[in-house]
């Protein structure tokens, strides 16, 4: 097969629910359970035809995809067989997302943290948030339903705290037609960079007093009784869409997983899901041999899935929802997580084969992830909050011995560090809010330095200005003359 040929091969998929098992056509849009009310997963009931394929075909397959200028190909349908292998070419939609780099953190980073860690940057996609894996996912399938059914208008709607509306609203503006945007944010919590984005993509952006949590069940009564196309986690065909997050880390690594970790922020926890689903998925098809360890990481502040695995004994374990508290990984920042159901799920099956110690979670603070961050990009990433988190995480698993040294710990940076850059100016500043619970360590602040004030350039006349200038630049950084 020539890597710019559309794929033949057509599975068949349903959804399927995680509650009571009933399973449903994927020619209507479903996002929980009509009849008991949980969430869905979507399978391709023939995904065991493709096992005829070995795994060394497969990864030669998926590495000669890699360089295709067939855009159809080249995003996450890149792995098209393992996705949703029910589209047609013409309604894939690609916006330059996925393909992002893991980037080896510097020997500095490693000394420091004693974790050997690598950034894989999804800041790096087109709305500079891995949530668009997803979205080209969503809107892929959206384009195909209103291709198939003739609709005239489909009203795509989200909960969001910053990176999920900015990539409903980035696709949905691409496609057009149709499809218009939708996106509910919590009011005064949203970074006014990720604010800008949806604006500035044209959505209609609707804010409510709260949180996340209080938007989610808006969009959540607006599905239940209209017809609106929900682009939060849970929509399945978004999780499929990242699961191209485990594939890429794999075939990085050329596809051997062996002492690798990977860290992920769970927030709404359709990241943590997708992920495991997508290394199962390569492990049963014999392309990777090995599943790595899956690491999920919560603040203090927002920690429900943390309490549920800290409990040993499975039997005794109880989900139960929390009260979140301010964070500056907004995006963590959730109490009642929609996909919990999915990480179980995906979870027992991950200790089935890796045993118990192959999913961890692991919980860290807000002091802790802020200076994740801040340490992270002074040593040349370029992490988000949730990229902190990261970092945090592994730092913690090594401390209480959930990780060892000579593991890769693959970390998750889900969005790029300038949408959060309004976190890093607060601890410079020592300006953050007694909530976050976050004090400032000098040493790691950064303020710009005034080196000649407006009145002393004024008084001076231009070459004496460069000269003043240049002394006290000379005796602020000790330089020695040629």
């Amino acid at each position: 097969m020539s890597a710019n040929t559309f794929p033949s091969y057509r599975g068949q998929m349903q959804y399927t629910c995680l509650g009571c098992g009933q399973t449903y056509d994927i020619d209507e849009l479903h996002y929980t359970c009509p009849k008991c009310g949980d969430v869905f997963i979507l399978e391709n009931i023939t995904f065991d035809e493709l096992k005829q394929t070995s795994g060394t075909e497969w990864r030669r397959i998926f590495d000669e995809r890699a360089s295709t200028k067939n855009t159809a190909l080249h995003g996450i349908f890149r792995f098209y067989e393992l996705i949703a292998p029910v589209m047609d070419e013409e309604d894939i939609v690609y916006l330059g997302e996925a393909n992002t780099p893991v980037i080896a953190s510097s020997p500095a980073l490693n000394a420091l943290t004693g974790a050997t860690t690598a950034y894989k940057n999804d800041g790096q996609n087109p709305s500079a948030s891995f949530k668009d894996r997803g979205m080209a996912c969503a809107f892929s399938y959206l384009k195909a339903l209103i291709r198939k059914h003739g609709w005239d208008e489909v009203l795509t709607v989200c909960a969001s705290t910053g990176d999920t509306s900015a990539a409903a609203a980035l696709y949905a503006s691409y496609v057009g037609g149709a499809l218009k945007s939708v996106v509910i944010l919590p009011h005064g919590k949203v970074t006014p960079q990720q604010l800008a984005q949806p604006l500035g993509s044209g959505a209609i952006v609707l804010e409510v007093p709260g949180v996340f949590d209080d938007c989610m069940k808006v969009v959540e009564h607006l599905a239940d009784n209209y017809r609106v196309a929900l682009l939060n986690s849970k929509n399945a065909w978004r999780i499929l869409g990242q699961e191209s997050y485990a594939f890429e880390v794999a075939q990085w690594y050329d596809w051997d997983m062996t002492g690798k970790c990977v860290f992920v922020p769970i927030g709404n926890a359709g990241n943590v899901t997708a992920i495991m689903a997508g290394f199962l998925k390569l492990y049963h098809l014999g392309i990777i041999e090995t599943l790595p360890r899956i690491f999920g990481v919560q603040s203090h502040h927002a920690d429900p899935v943390y309490r549920y695995y800290a409990v040993n004994d499975a039997a005794e374990r109880k989900y139960s929802p929390v009260t979140v508290q301010p964070s500056v990984a907004q995006a963590a920042m959730i109490g009642n997580p929609v996909s919990f159901p999915r990480v179980r799920h995906f979870a027992r099956q991950f200790e089935a084969i890796g045993g118990k110690d192959s999913f961890q979670v692991v919980q860290v603070t807000e002091q802790q992830i802020m200076e994740g961050m801040i340490q992270a990009n002074r040593f040349g990433h370029i992490a988000c909050t949730q990229g902190g988190e990261c970092l945090a995480g592994a730092r913690r698993a090594l401390e209480i011995g959930l990780l060892s040294p000579d593991e890769l710990a693959v970390l998750d940076s889900t969005a790029h560090q300038l949408k959060f850059i309004d976190f890093q100016n607060m601890y410079f500043q020592d300006s953050f809010d007694p909530s976050f619970g976050v004090t400032p360590d000098p040493k790691l602040s950064n303020q710009p330095e005034l080196i000649i004030t407006p009145d002393q350039k004024t008084a001076l006349s231009p070459e004496e200005y460069t000269l003043a200038a240049s002394a006290n630049v000379v005796a602020r950084l000790g330089l020695e003359k040629k």
